[in-house]
């Protein structure tokens, strides 16, 4: 199994109430059950208000690399991914457990 973590920075003086946002929490909601190579999924902003703490995390897990490829380029998962473009940046880890 490949865990696939990421977590969202905000752009500077975009908020969580921001439209754009709250339709691209939206289309992240959504991919758990739109993608049927995901084994698990979660989603949900952070609560630590610590200087260093990103604003809102992914946790997800698919069987092997074939279905992390395959989720990746789900159009599902590209609709969503641009329009967090327009208001954020992220970092990843994707690691075998």
């Amino acid at each position: 199994m490949i865990r696939h973590l990421v977590l969202f920075k905000l752009d500077e003086g975009v908020e969580r109430d921001d439209p754009r946002v709250v339709a691209g929490v939206r289309a992240f909601e959504g991919l758990g059950e739109a993608i049927e190579d995901l084994r698990s999924w979660e989603c949900g902003w952070n609560v630590s208000d610590r200087p260093i703490a990103y604003d809102y995390a992914i946790n997800c897990s698919v069987e092997d690399t074939d279905a992390l490829q395959r989720y990746l380029d789900h159009p599902a998962h590209q609709a969503g991914v641009a329009q967090w473009r327009e208001f954020a940046t992220w970092v990843i880890a994707d690691y075998v457990f």
